[in-house]
């Protein structure tokens, strides 16, 4: 019952869900992310732990910098099929097609750049 709970919670914000969506693609940094959702980065990490607790994403830290993705083989069978659900089911939603097309633009340039002109924006 908590998986389920952790699941619906997550899932009942629209930018987890549009993050959810941008990482079938590839594993994303949190720059890439912050930059996709428009948010602040301490926002940012802060659904990102609701998706984690949820299991619905993984995480790895390379040096500095911090890689999510989604699940691997090894996540539980419940996992899986939310991810499934929610792609299938937003497969043609203007703001996920919408994202889509940011989210090529937002990969065509270096983490490092985007970390950089997101401190100039901050700081």
């Amino acid at each position: 019952m908590r998986q389920f709970m952790d699941i619906t919670k997550a899932l009942a914000d629209e930018t987890r869900v549009r993050i959810l969506l941008c990482l079938r693609r590839k594993p994303l940094c949190v720059c890439q992310i912050v930059e996709l959702c428009g948010l602040a980065p301490s926002t940012t990490s802060k659904h990102m732990t609701i998706l984690k607790q949820a299991g619905l994403v993984d995480f790895v830290k390379r040096g500095r910098w911090v890689y999510y993705s989604l699940p691997g083989d090894d996540a539980p069978a419940l996992v899986h099929e939310t991810i499934a659900w929610v792609r299938q089911s937003l497969a043609r939603n203007k703001t996920a097609v919408q994202d889509a097309r940011t989210l090529k633009a937002i990969l065509d340039e270096p983490p490092e750049e985007l970390c950089k002109r997101q401190m100039a924006r901050c700081c």
